[in-house]
């Protein structure tokens, strides 16, 4: 293993080995690899839990987990869910991973990236997910490519996006979802319908190790469509104590809270089945946030939320459950982040890391145990914002043992602002980030800045075209069906999504392929134009069209950017999505 890259707190930059228990390959005591569960939610503040203090939510299962588990007080993950996604994975900042943003081409992970499910499954383990992936829908960056043997999930970052077929319409019920890159209709809530996958998972798997990683999209937008029953137990309560601005948000909270509480009897649920089936000793169970709540609410006293690079935003609990290996109880002693998911989970399982990877992050295992600690203090940063290039200092954070350092300049913008101050703040007396030391300590300020300066070099240079997209793959036999939807190309007229944009695509060989348009709704008469490369096609579409399709068009292999508008009285603008089809 190389030397990995340590920030210290308050101190150089120090290079330190990976933990020598995470070099073997043996499960502990040369017994069978402990099975893995990681539960990850979304949206889900500080403050969503009854064991963290929320006098209204009921989360009992999550609650028991918690006092059954060795917890972090102090763990991080980024102000989004695409990087917080890539880190877990990876055990290496998003920077280096090319998934630095949720949408339009920067929420695409590297396909030669490492992942967890990758490791696992060449030590022997079954591999599964259910839920929400978001590091790219299209082969070689789905799910099941990237190491699970079953893959049930939505595409892009949620239901109700751009990236979902036209016929869901957002439904978070009922939903069409994709099992191992093939669309399918489910029946029921999603959060039921994954955590019924992984329930079946577990009972087919139940005589060797699995891993099994559970990322709901839940409480994610949209709130229309929630458990009614709890929706109407939350919205009669009284819900002051955890709603800051008055009645502004009630609704909103007791929607989420509704969807929270339903996430946690399907908590109740999977662990039901590990207990009835004899495998909770064997089980390593971990649970976690991808970044802070969305919405305004109580969170847990903390500053920020979904977004923000304070502490409501970018805190999360880390809660390690595997019975008679881990002491439960709350750890304060040690800083940790999503990084450090990865090497922990491979150090506590027996697991040797993947030898010609630099992981950025380090096992928890000896916090989690109680041990000694025996490491020096590191720096560990955080930063996300809109944008196909980071920007430095953008909506960027510096977290040390005592300090944390903040440039706090929004995750909506590209560029920062340029009148926000880099701040400082005192978490040990100051924890919701109140008053800014900055000018007291100018010492600190320095050294954490100069630290967050080689940090933000060293993940720049990953790679020579760090911060380009992946390109997707067409014509493959993994994926001879390809759907390229908004999620992932790169805009070229209007903002966000964008009404025009193109994809930036690889054709494998040369093969003859069929290029069908989808339209959210009926269109035309207009006139449309498609070009790949340098190859030109234009089609005349009649009224109310909602699909159509190109003559067959023979493309050579190589890299092409894949681009099709549509011009009509209304102007130009461009598909909801495109198949491309090799014959």
């Amino acid at each position: 293993m190389r030397a990995m890259l340590r920030l210290a707190a308050l101190c150089p930059l120090v290079f330190l080995p990976l933990v020598a228990s995470c070099a073997t390959s043996n499960a502990p005591g040369g017994k069978r690899h402990p099975n893995v569960i990681v539960i990850m939610t979304d949206d889900q503040g500080m403050g969503d839990l009854g064991c963290l203090g929320n006098p209204v939510l009921e989360t009992p299962n999550i609650d028991r987990l918690a006092e059954q588990s060795a917890r972090l007080a102090n763990f991080y993950v980024s102000p989004v869910c695409t990087p917080t996604r890539a880190s877990l994975m990876t055990g290496r900042y998003a920077y280096r991973t090319r998934a630095i943003d949720t949408y339009i081409g920067r929420a695409m992970m590297d396909p030669d990236e490492v992942t967890m499910a990758e490791v696992l499954h060449d030590a022997g383990y079954r591999t599964g997910i259910f839920g929400k992936w978001h590091l790219g829908d299209c082969y070689p960056m789905r799910a099941c490519d990237q190491g699970f043997d079953q893959a049930l999930v939505l595409r892009g970052g949620g239901l109700a996006q751009p990236s979902e077929p036209r016929e869901n319409n957002g439904r978070y019920t009922d939903a069409i979802l994709f099992r191992n890159g093939k669309q399918v209709q489910t029946k029921g809530y999603c959060t039921d319908v994954f955590f019924d996958a992984a329930i079946e998972f577990v009972r087919d798997n139940k005589n060797q190790p699995f891993f099994l990683y559970v990322p709901t999209n839940t409480p994610h937008t949209p709130l229309a469509d929630v458990p009614r029953a709890l929706y109407e137990k939350y919205r009669t309560r009284d819900l002051s104590a955890v709603l800051p601005d008055g009645n502004a948000t009630r609704d909103a909270t007791a929607r989420v809270f509704a969807m929270i509480e339903n996430i946690d009897q399907n908590v109740g649920r999977l662990l039901g089945a590990v207990e009835e089936l004899g495998l909770a000793d064997d089980t390593i169970v971990v649970y976690l946030h991808d970044n802070g709540p969305q919405q305004a609410r109580a969170n847990a006293g903390l500053r920020g939320r979904k977004g923000e690079v304070f502490e409501g935003g970018v805190r999360s609990p880390l809660f390690v459950r595997w019975p008679g290996r881990l002491r439960p109880g709350a750890v304060d002693t040690e800083v940790g982040m999503h990084i450090d998911v990865l090497p922990t989970v491979l150090d506590l399982a027996g697991v040797a890391a993947p030898e010609d990877v630099k992981l950025d992050g380090r096992s928890l295992r000896p916090v989690l145990e109680g041990a000694p600690l025996s490491w020096p203090e590191r720096l560990l940063v955080t930063q996300a914002h809109r944008g196909d290039r980071p920007v430095r200092g953008h909506n960027a954070a510096v977290r040390g043992a005592r300090y944390k350092l903040v440039h706090a300049t929004g995750f909506g913008r590209e560029q920062p602002a340029e009148d926000t101050p880099w701040q400082l703040f005192d978490l040990t007396t100051d924890p919701g980030e109140q008053n800014d030391v900055a000018a007291q300590f100018p010492e600190v300020v320095t050294t954490m800045h100069d630290a967050y300066d080689k940090w933000f070099d060293d993940v720049s240079a990953t790679r020579p075209d760090n911060y380009d997209p992946p390109r997707i793959v067409i014509g493959t036999d993994h994926e001879p069906v390809t759907t390229l939807t908004r999620q992932d190309w790169r805009p070229v007229h209007g903002n966000g999504w964008g009404d025009r944009g193109r994809w930036l695509l690889h054709f494998t060989n040369d093969h003859v392929y069929e290029i069908k348009v989808l339209l959210r709704e009926p269109k035309g008469p207009a006139r449309a134009r498609m070009s790949i490369g340098n190859v030109r096609r234009t089609l005349q579409i009649d009224a109310d069209t909602t699909e159509f399709a190109f003559p067959t068009i023979e493309i050579r292999e190589g890299d092409y950017p894949l681009e099709v508008i549509l011009d009509d009285s209304t102007g130009l603008y461009g598909p909801y999505q495109v198949v491309v089809t090799r014959y």
